[in-house]
């Protein structure tokens, strides 16, 4: 049941921070684990959403509402719901502090409060996304945004972001310059268009034999790949982006007339602002766990998984699915006083949608190790990877992974 977050003020065996997929995963896994076991959950949403198929409501295949589900028929049963924010983490004393006042304090905490979309870094950005121009499939309404913003373009320059440093979902950026780009082909605007890929990186992808398949459609398709650009302004009036060049700090700036903007994306605040969080370099801000156990690396009763965690893989729901049970696993064993034996692979599975009824499955271990799963070339673009992504992993993420069962 609901906790009044201005009154409740109690302790918890577990306590789980953030209910997204990774909060709800792990407390379900928990509390199947062992069904007497005192877990809280904090969440202030009354709303989950399966986002993976935020990329398809931005090409308009997929209804916004069917994402969509009220976490109260999520929670699982016996977890002590705090429908608040967390406020301020402080793990020396065991002790979390939420928005609306209340004090939780925790045998063991689990850090699942996920990434922050730091919209306030690129000038001029959240202005520019009033503009018909300019979408992002990076929220619900930028998605419906972005569709709409897709279907009024009729030729011109379109430009796709992907920012410096640790996203979410990092293959959100591309998928949906392939899927606007054959959308655009299929309306017979593509001798009047126009597609750059303006990307802060230095490739597609990072494992390479994923790569050599992506370099290919882009060079099949005409998009004008700029790597090293990194956002930093958008003028929404006068319909011009422009980005830093990485290597070399210069600016540039490019005209549009169709704007994809991923945010760039920051450690979660409480996080960022606690002794929990790297100090310094490109995961500085992300809870700093150890790579395997997923234990905090100064805090034995603290785990972190999912975005929130200081890991070097790509931030997705495949990798929740493959973490929370170690760390499940090591977080019983750490309140039964015994050794940790599960460890995280870093697995983590990115699918890239190049065009509705086409994907390219993209599976990797840690250092980018291609593990593919299924008895098929994953390098080329698939139909039946496509109804994987289009129907069967949403079912699998609702009816299992949420229910600590798959």
């Amino acid at each position: 049941m609901p906790v009044n977050p201005s009154t409740d003020g109690r302790h918890h065996r577990v306590l789980v921070l953030g209910g997204g997929s990774a909060g709800i995963t792990v407390a379900a896994r928990l509390r199947r684990a062992d069904p007497s076991l005192d877990v809280g959950l904090v969440e202030p949403s009354e709303t989950h959403y399966y986002q993976p198929l935020w990329t398809l409501v931005g090409r308009g295949t997929v209804k916004p509402e069917t994402t969509a589900r009220p976490n109260a028929g999520l929670i699982p049963k016996g977890v002590t719901w705090h429908r608040d924010r967390v406020a301020r983490i402080d793990p020396d004393a065991n002790r979390v502090e939420l928005e609306a006042g209340a004090a939780l304090t925790y045998d063991a905490l689990v850090v699942a409060l996920g990434i922050r979309l730091a919209w306030e870094r690129v000038e001029g950005l959240e202005e520019a996304l009033r503009t018909p121009q300019v979408g992002t499939v990076y929220s619900l309404d930028g998605a419906l945004k972005t569709w709409e913003a897709m279907r009024g373009f009729s030729g011109g320059t379109a430009i796709f972001t992907n920012p410096l440093g640790l996203v979410k979902c990092g293959g959100a950026p591309q998928k949906i310059m392939y899927l606007a780009d054959a959308y655009w082909r299929e309306r017979g605007l593509a001798e009047r268009t126009r597609v750059i890929g303006a990307f802060a990186g230095t490739m597609m992808l990072g494992v390479p034999e994923i790569n050599a398949t992506l370099e290919r459609i882009v060079r099949q398709r005409g998009i004008d790949m700029r790597f090293r650009h990194d956002l930093r302004a958008v003028d929404g009036a006068a319909r011009r982006a422009t980005f830093r060049l990485v290597d070399s700090g210069e600016e540039v700036s490019l005209d549009y007339d169709f704007l994809h903007a991923s945010p760039p994306q920051r450690g979660p605040t409480p996080v960022a602002a606690s002794p929990l969080a790297v100090a310094e370099g490109p995961q500085a801000g992300f809870a700093d766990v150890d790579h395997g156990t997923l234990q905090h690396l100064r805090y034995p009763n603290v785990f972190a998984l999912g975005d929130a965690a200081a890991l070097p893989t790509a931030k997705t729901g495949a990798a929740v699915r493959k973490q929370a049970p170690v760390l499940v696993a090591n977080v019983r064993a750490q309140l039964a006083g015994t050794p940790l034996e599960g460890s995280y692979d870093g697995y983590s599975s990115c699918p890239l949608l190049t065009d509705v009824g086409r994907l390219v499955l993209a599976e990797f271990t840690y250092g980018n190790v291609y593990q593919p799963t299924f008895p098929v070339d994953q390098t080329k673009e698939r139909y039946d990877m496509y109804l994987l992504k289009r129907h069967l992993l949403p079912q699998l993420y609702w009816h299992g992974m949420l229910r600590g069962v798959a």
